[in-house]
């Protein structure tokens, strides 16, 4: 399986089986992550057990259980892109754990970040985590979970604007970024094609958009082969 063919199956799964993942694919994830912050000056880790993060219905609402492995996402407070950095690698990171045969699940709010599951220096943020594991079936609390939040992606035409009609290339590029996750489903990147240059942008930042534009980014760069510049309204960059 590759990344472009891990986008069509992977969901998010909050349930499992509470065994941490076996050391050869933490590792190989691991070195995966250090290659991602040396190019991008961030500090993803990979926690065997990071339980203590979703124990009790207070830290998880009662949404997660059994979770153990993590990929902890976390860079340096001052980077004006940390989240759009942290949105696009740890996307890369969450299909590769598709690959290899692991279910995820992003997750940004419902786990004790006073957790202590991973040590911080001071210029350091933890920003969100990504839960990794085996599952068992999918449990009726689960596909209620998963109706509740989940619904019908946007239209194609809704995720742009042009004054042409898009390249084929755009239009394949556009369809990942239809896959892509993001908070409650809100789908809140746009992309702006006009005197033959592309953008992706998001309107206003509450919380997870940014995130959200990294993810749909690192989409958009698996099926094209192509990347944009860092930032809301980042332009389209040709390799």
């Amino acid at each position: 399986m590759n990344y472009v063919e891990a986008i069509s199956v992977r969901h998010s799964r909050r349930t499992y089986i509470g065994v941490p993942v076996d050391n050869k694919r933490l590792n190989k994830l691991q070195q995966l992550a250090d290659q991602y912050n040396r190019e991008a000056n961030l500090n993803i880790q990979l926690v065997a057990d990071g339980s203590k993060a979703f124990d009790g219905l207070s830290k998880s609402y009662g949404l997660f259980k059994n979770v153990r492995s993590l990929i902890v996402l976390i860079g340096n407070k001052a980077d004006t892109h940390l989240q759009e950095k942290l949105g696009y690698y740890g996307e890369l990171l969450l299909l590769e754990a598709t690959t290899l045969g692991l279910s995820t699940c992003w997750v940004g709010g419902t786990f004790d970040r006073s957790s202590a599951i991973v040590s911080l220096k001071d210029d350091e943020s933890l920003e969100c985590v990504i839960t990794i594991g085996e599952v068992p079936g999918e449990t009726l609390k689960e596909k209620l979970i998963h109706n509740l939040v989940a619904r019908k992606s946007k239209p194609l035409h809704e995720f742009y604007t042009s004054d042409v009609d898009l390249p084929l290339w755009i239009v394949e590029g556009l369809k990942a970024v239809q896959k892509a996750p993001s908070a409650v489903n809100k789908q809140p990147v746009k992309f702006e094609y006009r005197n033959n240059e592309l953008t992706a942008f998001v309107g206003p930042v509450t919380r997870f958009e940014l995130f959200d534009l990294g993810i749909a980014k690192a989409h958009f760069a698996l099926f094209t082969g192509c990347s944009f510049e860092w930032g809301s309204g980042g332009r389209f960059k040709r390799e």
